[in-house]
């Protein structure tokens, strides 16, 4: 294929992709199963692989998020990001009603529209192309934030409009992107989020896009700044010419001719609410016609034309008639409490935490109290108050217990350490947990063998510790209900695979505390087997950027128990690979040109594969990015090199051919 046959076909393909995404990630009707997108993506990548000056801002490719930023740049909102005055109640609202009616001759008539729980934004294309997505900031300046906002499917990177717009809406976190990510969080031992609303700002503040391309957040659009020569006259015109340009808008709002059908818009949404699959605090309320918007006008802080109305915090009263423990992967001994089940936000909870011993003493919660609930962001259960005022007298005061409720050892209370915790190694509830964690998905990966599987496996006595999964035998597993001869063979098979996994996935899996993924695959490229990370010392870990006083303690004093030493031989003997499969740095890595460079790699190579090139690179102390900039050192330019090779050149970047990169790699870099 030549060169402008691979243009025509990558257009044709970025076309086709980019409508494929609309109707699964706007309109939420996708016409081909993904089977076919995923052929015509991998066709896509192909192409822009063998003709790099073909990939375009708007190719579907480029949503997986570019290089890490060192710092947000400033931006200034042409036209201010101003927050809405508040109202709480149907008063309010009538008030607000009255002052829009008497600030304008003409009938008023009103667009409701759902408020959106997430992160302000504003996005401005510029001859159809997405150029900058900034956040709200104090609504004179804000935050570039595009690379990060490039990663939200529902954001086209191009659109039919060939003048300049700026439109506003809210990015957010969809309930089930939520879930899975605390959930994540807690697997690695970190603090969870404590709803969407910040689990959407903190992904879109993340100077590393890949980590925002990851969380699956989503977008809709709901107004617009600066949008020259625009003939459209009222509010909910433009919301229709949003959708028209293939922008995400909510399809729930309403157009009203009187307060009366607002106040019930209203009424409906607060009891509709947990029904929708993303967080809303309330309705906004703006007026309709644009040119009443500007005769009406804006105060200081807010406009005259809208207003939010906030829905108050949806609470429920029920009865706590227990107070249940659980033993965790670390040992920590958490409360919760059993309730009389109960409606809140939609769902029946019986369930809600209590966090630690604490905060039931700080708030004087007992067993048989009447107690107020509410979902935390709108999910989490959690007990907010016992109601003292409807005590009987035969509520009982809760007592943490001196001993682990699962082995009967003595629980402990760490320095500077809130909750209580069993240190006994053999406490059934911890192996339990900690068979769980080691096949997860970041740790062994085994497939076949998840929770479920785990708690069978381990109520019937076949596993204790790790080292029992590598002895599971067929007609033992047979044996277990819902186990097939099919299902055994494919789950052995997948225990016999994750033998051959990289040093970090072992590492993690094992559940050394303080050491999540990030963590697992540092301590791997920086040792390299596992018979030298038994030798570590704290000094040793302290040398480590990424590794601080915590961890390195806990890391060192892990390697020296006795319990850990025989389960790293049992290990062994098993055949479970104990050394680092990834790219190692290398012995020369200090001595390379490549050494703490950036590196470009552009245009066809004849005989390195680009991820060939940059792992060797990689593992010559150097790092390959993906632009070039004044930051870049050293571009590699094969055949059809094209706009990066002009772009170096103007910036004087040192250009090498292949043949001074395969030179300097047989020199061993130097």
């Amino acid at each position: 294929m030549d060169r402008q046959q691979a243009q025509d076909k990558v257009k044709q393909l970025t076309e086709i992709l980019n409508h494929y995404n609309y109707e699964y990630h706007v309109l939420d009707n996708p016409s081909v199963p993904d089977a076919v997108y995923d052929q015509k993506m991998q066709e896509l990548r192909k192409l822009e692989e063998a003709f790099p000056d073909l990939v375009t801002a708007e190719s579907p490719t480029q949503r997986v998020g570019g290089e890490p930023l060192d710092a947000f740049q400033k931006v200034q909102h042409k036209i201010p990001m101003l927050s809405l005055g508040n109202a709480f109640n149907e008063q309010d609202l009538r008030d607000f009603a009255r002052r829009a009616s008497q600030g304008t001759d003409e009938p008023v008539q009103f667009v409701c529209e759902l408020k959106i729980d997430g992160l302000a934004v504003s996005l401005t294309y510029e001859n159809g192309k997405l150029v900058r997505g900034a956040t709200r900031g104090d609504g004179t300046t804000g935050e570039d934030i595009t690379s990060n906002l490039r990663t939200i499917r529902s954001i086209p990177l191009s659109i039919k409009e060939t003048e300049t717009i700026e439109v506003r809406g809210e990015a957010f976190m969809p309930h089930q992107s939520f879930l899975a990510l605390n959930k994540e969080k807690e697997a690695n031992e970190e603090e969870p989020f404590a709803n969407p609303r910040n689990a959407a700002a903190g992904s879109l503040r993340q100077l590393d896009p890949k980590i925002a391309a990851k969380r699956n957040l989503d977008i809709f659009l709901y107004g617009v700044g600066a949008w020259k020569n625009s003939k459209l006259t009222t509010h909910s015109e433009r919301l229709e010419r949003l959708k028209e340009l293939g922008l995400k808008t909510n399809p729930e709002w309403k157009k009203c001719d009187t307060i009366d059908e607002v106040l019930e818009y209203v009424s409906y949404w607060t009891k509709e609410r947990p029904n929708l699959n993303y967080e809303i605090d309330g309705i906004v309320i703006k007026v309709n016609n644009l040119k009443q918007q500007e005769e009406l006008g804006f105060t200081a802080k807010s406009p005259r034309w809208a207003i939010a109305y906030k829905f108050p915090a949806e609470e429920a009263v029920t009865k706590l008639t227990d107070i249940e423990l659980s033993v965790g992967r670390t040992g920590v001994v958490t409360p919760t409490a059993i309730l009389n089940p109960v409606k809140v936000a939609g769902t029946t909870v019986q369930r809600a935490s209590l966090h630690n011993e604490d905060l039931i003493r700080e708030q004087d919660i007992r067993i048989g109290d009447t107690v107020v609930i509410k979902k935390a962001g709108d999910i989490i259960p959690k007990v907010v108050r016992a109601m003292v005022e409807a005590r009987t007298g035969s509520e009982q005061e809760f007592h943490m217990p001196a001993e682990c409720p699962a082995c009967g050892s003595e629980l402990v209370r760490l320095e500077e350490e809130v909750a209580l915790r069993c240190i006994n190694p053999s406490c059934p509830a911890q192996l339990k947990e900690g068979l769980i964690h080691f096949v997860s998905r970041n740790a062994m990966n085994i497939d076949g063998l998840g929770e479920k599987v785990i708690i069978q496996l381990f109520q019937e006595n076949l596993v204790h510790t790790i080292a029992d999964i590598y002895r599971l035998k067929k007609e033992e597993l047979l044996e277990l209900e819902r186990m097939g001869e099919k299902s055994v063979d494919n789950l052995l098979r997948a225990i016999e695979v994750s033998k051959e996994n990289s040093l970090e996935r072992l590492l993690f899996g094992l559940g050394i505390r303080f050491v999540g993924s990030k963590a697992a695959k540092t301590l791997a490229m920086e040792f390299e087997t596992m018979d030298n990370l038994q030798k570590v010392t704290y000094e040793d870990l302290l040398e480590i950027n990424e590794i601080g006083d915590k961890m390195a303690d806990s890391i060192a004093q892990y390697f020296q128990e006795q319990q850990v030493i025989d389960l790293l031989n049992e290990l062994r003997d098993l055949g479970i690979n104990m050394t680092y499969l990834g790219t190692k740095p290398s012995t020369q890595t200090e001595e390379s040109i490549f050494h703490g460079k950036t590196i470009v790699l552009t245009g066809k190579m004849e005989y390195f594969t680009r991820p060939q090139a940059k792992e060797i690179i990689e593992g010559l102390g150097g790092s390959v990015t993906g632009s070039v900039s004044k930051k870049t050192d050293i571009l590699i330019a094969g055949e059809d090199a094209g706009s990066k090779l002009v772009k170096a050149q103007k910036l004087e970047v040192d250009v090498w051919n292949e043949e001074q990169f395969q030179q300097a790699i047989e020199n061993g870099g130097v």
